[in-house]
């Protein structure tokens, strides 16, 4: 029985999932950094607010130059984070309340210390085809492609006497898929980690990793039309699921620059991909002129039309979405789409964003302190800082966009990856809870008052909010199966939208904004969930409310 052909709607629609980015979420030996027996420690708080599974960021051995995505070892365990004994304790603990655990795996390169990059430098002709290596004049790269980090996306070795492509960091080089011994190694991590008890995985943008027979130069972008969404990523998945044993597990493709027309091919279930995908549409509603390293308040009818593009779309033709606000790669939504200028409004809108996405049709995801209201953590200096990507960006905004230093430590303080990495804050204790030793980043400026100690047992809570909104949507067959058609708005600053299912009707109704705006029209229905303890007139909705009525 597969997930995709079997156990779609009802199945994929009742589970909730929560991503750890294991380097802040607990750290249980006092080094600074979180590791796996940390997350054991915090599985009767995981099991408590009622999620499904745990999607876990790399922990695999690793340089760490981004952050566990530069995999130097896929089938062992980086010191830093555990042993081979944690992680299989970790998944007995797990399975005994009911979560899965989903690994995050990195196929579409490696790091440059991996075993087969080593031996590639060293002449190996086998290895060297396991990497997008190009001949040519070392002061003239092959192409004009940009690497996702900044600069150009070819690096010359001189040891091999070769470019090697790295669409990422240029410690990251990028994996030939054209080359079936490099799938069979791929497919054998899987199969590993399955018969460890693994019943999960994401992968990291996976819909890059078919590239062209041949290297052109782009004069109209990047390059990445030349990769994204390659001629042949579907058959390579098609053949990863089948080889390496997963079709009936829980999976889900991180997916860059794609279109609802591909994620439809990637996750309809006759198709045997994935379950589901991850799109980062919404994440361009704040970009200014298409620049993601821009501040700019985010653009409600954009984000309207982009959910509504995508579920209703992604639903008519049999895909399946993740629904998520965040995640490691993100600021936090509380700070970007909502407002933490004060512990009330912060409260208020941290609990109106999900009940915008939880209602929707798709898997929701949660990503560590979300669930809290973690804000971005308010850091004062790029030093603070430790993301490669948000260094390089915060340099080539001055050097090369002519900003300030303050403009630019502006932009990185809005938007860097960070924001969303600094250590969960679990209590009101030095370091926030999460560590008896230093951080390898520093925790959030507002850890005294926003912490899991202090929301866990409060009914006002966030906490309490996410808790209650997850067990709404395991009780709810329409918000599981339901059908999904986006409303007309009715003011620029509300999205609305309606799920129905045989005879029941829910209209989900959020305002995006500190000031009160027009309601649609409802008669009758009763109140299913909303972010405000007392009733509304119907005729407004109160500042960042978020609410839904049921027709049964």
């Amino acid at each position: 029985m597969t997930i995709g052909s079997n156990l779609r709607a009802h199945e994929l629609g009742s589970k909730v999932a929560y991503e750890i980015y294991i380097r802040s979420f607990n750290d249980s030996n006092g080094d600074g950094v979180g590791d796996l027996p940390g997350i054991t420690a915090r599985l009767d708080y995981l099991a408590d607010l009622g999620v499904d599974y745990l999607w876990i960021t790399p922990f695999f051995v690793s340089p760490l130059k981004d952050g566990g995505y530069d995999v130097a070892d896929y089938c062992n365990i980086d010191p830093v984070f555990g042993t081979m004994e944690d992680f299989e304790e970790l998944v007995r603990e797990a399975d005994k309340r009911g979560i899965g655990l989903m690994l995050d795996m990195v196929f579409n390169h490696t790091s440059d210390q991996h075993e087969w990059f080593q031996k590639a430098l060293a002449g190996d002709p086998k290895y060297q085809a396991y990497f997008l290596l190009q001949d040519g004049d070392p002061s003239k790269p092959p192409t004009n492609w940009d690497s996702k980090f900044g600069g150009n996306a070819w690096q010359w070795s001189p040891e091999m006497g070769k470019w090697y492509l790295h669409l990422y960091d240029v410690s990251q080089p990028d994996l030939d898929w054209r080359n079936p011994e490099v799938r069979e190694e791929l497919a054998g991590v899987l199969r590993f980690w399955r018969e460890k008890g693994v019943k999960g995985f994401r992968f990291d943008v996976v819909n890059n990793i078919s590239k062209p027979e041949t290297f052109e130069d782009d004069f109209e972008g990047d390059g990445r039309r030349f990769y994204t969404d390659g001629e042949h990523v579907d058959e390579y998945l098609r053949e990863l699921v089948a080889r390496g044993g997963i079709d009936d597990l829980m999976t889900v493709g991180e997916m860059s620059s794609t279109t609802i027309e591909h994620c439809i091919e990637y996750t309809k279930p006759e198709n045997h991909e994935l379950a589901m995908a991850f799109s980062f549409h919404h994440f361009r509603v704040d970009n200014v002129n298409g620049n993601r390293w821009a501040k700019a308040k985010a653009n409600v009818p954009m984000l309207r039309d982009t959910f509504a593009g995508w579920q209703e779309r992604m639903t008519e033709a049999g895909g399946w979405n993740a629904v998520f606000w965040t995640c490691h790669d993100q600021p936090r939504p509380a700070t970007r789409f909502g407002d933490d200028s004060t512990p009330e409004l912060l409260n208020r809108s941290a609990k109106m964003l999900p009940v915008c996405t939880f209602l929707m049709r798709g898997t929701p995801y949660i990503y560590q302190g979300e669930e809290l209201g973690m804000t971005n953590p308010g850091f004062t200096s790029i030093d603070q800082y430790r993301d490669v990507e948000s260094i390089n960006y915060y340099h080539i905004m001055q050097d090369v966009e002519g900003k300030s230093e303050k403009e630019a430590f502006d932009i990185i303080a809005y938007k860097s990856r960070d924001n969303g990495r600094t250590p969960v804050q679990w209590d009101d204790s030095e370091n926030a809870g999460f560590s008896t030793g230093e951080p390898w980043i520093g925790v959030g400026n507002n850890y005294s008052w926003l912490n899991a100690a202090a929301e866990v047992d409060d009914p006002n809570s966030v906490f309490t909010f996410y808790k209650n909104l997850i067990a709404l949507r395991k009780a709810e067959e329409v918000i599981q199966a339901g059908d999904v058609k986006f409303l007309e708005s009715p003011a620029p600053q509300v999205i609305a939208y309606e799920r129905t299912l045989d005879d029941t009707r829910v209209v989900v109704q959020c305002n995006f904004s500190g000031e009160e705006q027009p309601a649609l029209a409802l008669e009758g229905g009763e109140i299913l969930v909303s972010n405000y303890e007392e009733p509304g007139n119907g005729s407004v909705l109160r500042p960042w409310e978020g609410t839904a009525l049921v027709w049964r």
